[in-house]
């Protein structure tokens, strides 16, 4: 996968408004806060310039946070 022109997304009021649910990753109170949202933080270890057994540690993080969260949706 070619990430070269890949950078962080700032996180607007706007995109906060639009969702229900907000994932940060480490930025603390640097993020807009909406009442009702549903706010969870999941710090990331930068891979930048890390051994790929570092990198695939990194994504295998991600899954289980991405699949908790799937699980605790309500089914519709």
């Amino acid at each position: 996968m070619d990430l070269t022109h890949a950078f962080p997304k700032p996180l607007t009021d706007e995109v906060v408004q639009a969702a229900d649910i907000v994932i940060t990753m480490g930025c603390g109170d640097a993020c807009p806060i909406v009442p009702g949202r549903r706010y969870l933080d999941w710090p990331v270890t930068d891979p930048e310039g890390a051994p790929i057994a570092v990198v695939r540690g990194i994504r295998d993080e991600f899954d289980a946070h991405i699949t908790e969260l799937l699980a605790s949706l309500p089914s519709t």
